[in-house]
């Protein structure tokens, strides 16, 4: 018998929308509503967009002695990130890696003055939740009571500074707790589209009247799984299962940049945490082959898995798309694959696309310039 979905609590909203809903990580998820995904992802550049993203997990760690400096130091030995020198009320991204250099999911971490809050991928969060056990001198909570929702696009601040006028203040990245109706909303000016926007975490109590007023606005689309992903996929931004994973390192993900100078070879922590020696010989040597942009010749789209071939007939192939598709923004198909990083930008290579081989451009990531709030 197949396994039940999962339903966010905004599922009966989704449906009341319209929306077409499909299994997702073992939720049941909304792909798109009926203006479609082309028309999403554009209002999304344009205006806002409403994301459901109540299937990632949400987990609390908290330091057991009560100092935070001792949960930081913990997390510090899964996460190849600064935990420690991270302000109250801001966040950063940071990976989970294995013995081997590979990487278990890829996270955002927020201190939260006591504890840090953790946002982790909803296909990884039991494995997450399990490896975050594993520290001594900390508890770790998953937050069960509360959904998750994304207002990305140029409005958003304006959206939702109507209703939280403190949200207007933040910048990029920072972590803030704000009230609405008398509920605690967790905030961050972050996302998942290239976009300014916020993250935010809500008392399921209130979930759906807070997606309701902001869909009131007429600035606001809901948007589905399908312009999630293109959106993504035009901000440069990899996807776990996709352009990483336990077989790809860092450096191969084009990741370097998340795992800080202190960490790294020399550093005042460096290395502690799994698989380092590899990751970090990796980072200074420079991996063999990386995350890279490609700009498909012509308007159809090149999606995961087609082989990669450095000429129009090189017997074997350099690498394979990790994604792919159409770039409603950019008006044309865009994809990323691992190649050889030696191959310049504007270099041409070839995609092989049922027995035929199609030229291919290597392009700088990200396809389109990212709007955050600085």
């Amino acid at each position: 018998m197949a396994e039940e979905l999962r339903r966010t609590g905004l599922y009966d909203l989704h449906v009341e929308q319209g929306a077409r809903m499909v299994p997702f990580a073992g939720w049941d998820m909304p792909v798109q509503y009926p203006a479609g995904v082309m028309a999403e992802h554009l209002h999304t550049r344009a205006q806002a967009g409403l994301f459901d993203v109540s299937h990632m997990g949400q987990v609390l760690v908290v330091p057991s002695d009560g100092v935070l400096s001792s949960a930081a130091l913990a997390l510090e030995s899964l996460i190849p990130a600064d935990l420690l020198g991270l302000a109250p009320g801001r966040q950063r991204y940071g990976l989970f890696t294995d013995p081997k250099g590979g990487i278990l999911d890829d996270l955002m971490f927020a201190n939260r003055g006591d504890h840090f809050l953790l946002v982790v991928n909803a296909a990884c969060a039991d494995q997450d939740i399990a490896h975050l056990r594993s520290l001594e001198g900390v508890e770790v909570l998953p937050v069960t009571d509360r959904g998750l929702v994304a207002l990305q696009g140029p409005e958003a601040a304006p959206v939702l500074a109507a209703l939280i006028p403190e949200a207007a203040d933040m910048r990029f990245m920072d972590s803030r707790s704000l009230d609405w109706r008398g509920q605690k909303m967790w905030i961050s000016r972050s996302g998942y589209t290239g976009e300014d926007g916020f993250e935010i975490s809500v008392p399921e109590a209130v979930l759906v009247d807070f997606a309701t007023a902001l869909l009131a606005d007429d600035r606001v689309a809901p948007i589905g799984l399908g312009a999630r992903d293109s959106l993504r996929l035009e901000a440069g931004m990899p996807l776990y299962g996709h352009d990483m994973d336990r077989g790809v390192t860092p450096a191969a993900a084009a990741l370097g940049w998340s795992i800080p100078r202190l960490r790294r070879h020399g550093g005042a922590r460096a290395g502690g945490f799994p698989g380092a020696q590899t990751i970090l010989d990796e980072l200074a040597g420079g991996a063999s082959a990386t995350r890279r942009g490609l700009r498909p010749e012509g308007r159809a789209p090149i999606r995961e898995g087609v082989p990669i071939f450095p000429s129009a007939d090189a017997a074997e192939p350099i690498g394979r798309i990790t994604s792919g598709g159409f770039g409603p923004s950019v008006g044309g198909p865009v994809a990323m694959a691992r190649i050889p990083a030696g191959i310049p930008d504007g270099d041409t290579v070839f995609a092989e696309l049922r027995g035929k081989r199609l030229p291919v451009t290597v392009a700088p990531l990200p396809f389109i310039t990212p709007s955050y709030k600085r």
